[in-house]
């Protein structure tokens, strides 16, 4: 593979690197866990990973229209710690970027039927995870307020 004029080769074969690739879990990751046990202590009542709704947020509360989506920063290619894997360039960049723009159409959606939508980086969670869990936990109140 070619990298910006660098040759790169994967240390894995294709079989074994898509192997992993499918291995990774998209609900009930652990730290999306952690999160929604931490809210359900809290007394939030809410849905997990809600199939029929756009985008399947990680947490919905429907009768409050507030959608919550807990984001990795590999997936959804954050600024500070996305970054494109070495080998199969191409795939990826267009893979990322369409999950991005996959991202802004779904904030899109919501807000304009009038829904709350929250986004909480992954590393957010690991940096200051109690001070994150309570701005989602703020967010939550604030958004049941005003409906």
């Amino acid at each position: 593979m070619r990298n910006g004029g660098v040759t790169t080769v994967d240390k894995i074969s294709k079989e074994a690197r898509s192997k992993n690739m499918s291995a990774i879990r998209s609900t009930h990751t652990k730290l999306e866990d952690a999160v929604t046990t931490s809210l359900w202590r809290m007394g939030f009542r809410f849905r997990k990973n809600v199939r029929k709704l756009k985008g399947k947020p990680d947490i919905a509360i429907r009768k409050y229209k507030i959608v919550i989506f807990i984001d990795s920063c590999f997936w959804h290619f954050c600024e500070h710690h996305g970054h494109i894997p070495k080998s199969n360039t191409e795939f990826w960049i267009e893979k990322l970027e369409r999950n991005k723009r996959r991202d802004e159409e779904i904030f899109k959606y919501y807000h304009e039927l009038g829904w709350q939508v929250l986004r909480v980086w992954e590393h957010d969670l690991k940096d200051d995870f109690e001070a994150t869990v309570l701005r989602i936990a703020t967010f939550i109140d604030n958004a049941r307020r005003t409906k």
